[in-house]
């Protein structure tokens, strides 16, 4: 992670700007991301993959954090977009991006979800089984469009991260096994097909993954479930999308991996073992999400209480929580937070940042070594840009924060603050009452 940094006035600065100064302009709650710190990331990517290694593409993983503004940036650098959901596809469209580059993924996507994806053009379709096979064969059909896909595919790697984030095992809800003859008599029923392309396969283990150990295991076999179908039914993939899950760190004395350390091992795997079972190397794609933009943000919150418990615990409660970032409460995901006006100050004291929430689970960050802290302080939680703000809901009908991107001499709001106008625009109070 990047070190923490302060100005001459001990204030936390993020993206060339100063925390206190952005909490004034805009208020708290408020999610912050770097502008330049994104872009950083997209070009690591397309630096130490696209660029290395032949026939290669990067998506982007939107369900990490996608407001129109982030298509714009994710287009502009060069990469496609995955996407889970008609509202992620309608949010890529209505902002531009081109639909060719987007990859429509998803265990349950409904009828309407599926043919917009036709009527809308985008490049694939990761189709997760056999009864959402059926139904998008019957929509091309419909529309007269023929949709080239990739079958999602659950290797029966395990690896180690949180269980609700495992996704490569053999029971995931996930892909089609590969026990069994499950994928062959999918892929014979796509070769079949008039209103099918079947490109290739794609698979993703798991998220927040900080070893290749994995990776590595479920690209030997992809390898040999290639080299099987090519044998027979005597299908030749073009395409392998081999996900993401790349592991960020949350502690600021860390140090993320570099997207390589990832790519290159499955890469050279990949090559050597298509050759050794005499089968082209297909297309590559990975799809990094939090590696790309969640060391880009940090939540700017405000302290409205203090309050002490003797030879227990020290909770200072903060003008958000579990609506705008729910994963402490989901995974038990661990955060790092500073004092954001009090950076030069020696953190003396040992507290839990708790959310407003009626929930003892919303906490945000516990054990944190702050200076003393009071009503009125900012506290800024660092490594927040993935998996909040697109994870954030209105309980206890709390408005969500708005968002805002920052580059040096500049900040622009690119989500507007909920009021509580917008948290009763869906309500409706029936005549009778």
């Amino acid at each position: 992670m990047e070190q923490v940094k302060a100005n001459e006035m001990g204030h936390f600065l993020f993206g060339g700007w100063d925390a206190a100064e952005l909490a004034e302009k805009f208020g708290t709650p408020l999610y912050v991301l770097s502008e330049d710190m994104i872009r950083a990331r997209c070009r690591a990517v397309k630096a130490s993959f696209m660029d290395k290694w032949e026939n290669a593409l990067a998506v982007y993983a939107g369900k990490a954090f996608l407001p129109m503004a982030m298509c714009r940036i994710i287009e502009s650098e060069g990469l496609g977009i995955d996407v889970v959901s008609g509202g992620e596809l309608y949010t890529a469209k209505v902002a531009g991006f081109p639909m060719e580059k987007v990859f429509f993924h998803g265990n349950s996507k409904t009828r309407d979800e599926i043919r917009y994806a036709l009527e809308s053009g985008v490049g694939r379709i990761v189709v997760d089984g056999i009864s959402e096979f059926e139904t998008l064969e019957e929509e091309a059909s419909s529309l007269g469009r023929k949709a080239s896909i990739l079958f999602r595919v659950s290797p029966g790697v395990d690896a180690h991260t949180h269980k609700y984030i495992l996704t490569g095992h053999t029971g995931s809800k996930f892909g089609i096994p590969l026990v069994g003859d499950y994928l062959r008599d999918a892929v014979r029923r796509a070769m079949r097909s008039e209103m099918v392309s079947l490109k290739g396969f794609h698979f993703h283990i798991g998220s927040q993954i900080f070893e290749n150990t994995s990776h590595v295991m479920a690209v030997d076999v992809l390898v040999k479930t290639l080299a099987g179908l090519a044998a027979d039914p005597g299908f030749a993939a073009e395409e392998l999308n081999m996900g993401g899950g790349y592991g960020v760190e949350f502690d600021p004395s860390g140090k993320s991996p570099e997207i390589g350390t990832f790519t290159d091992a499955m890469m050279v795997r990949l090559s050597e073992g298509c050759a050794s079972a005499g089968i082209p190397r297909p297309r590559v794609i990975i799809e990094p999400g939090r590696w790309i933009v969640s060391e880009a943000g940090v939540t700017l919150y405000t302290v409205q209480t203090v309050k002490p418990i003797s030879g227990i615990v020290t909770y200072v409660s903060v003008d958000g929580g579990m609506t705008d970032n729910p994963r402490p409460s989901l995974y038990g995901a661990k955060y790092w937070a500073v004092a954001a006006e009090k950076m030069d100050e020696k953190p003396s004291e040992t507290v839990t940042i708790a959310g407003k929430c009626c929930e003892s689970g919303d906490v945000i960050a516990e054990n944190l070594k702050v200076p003393p802290l009071h009503r009125g302080d900012l506290v800024a939680v660092l490594n927040t840009g993935a998996y909040t703000f697109s994870m954030a809901s209105n309980y206890n009908r709390i408005p969500r924060p708005a968002v805002v991107l920052v580059s040096p001499g500049r900040s622009d709001v690119i989500v507007e603050r909920q009021t509580y106008d917008d948290l009763l625009r869906w309500d409706r109070i029936p005549e009778h009452l």
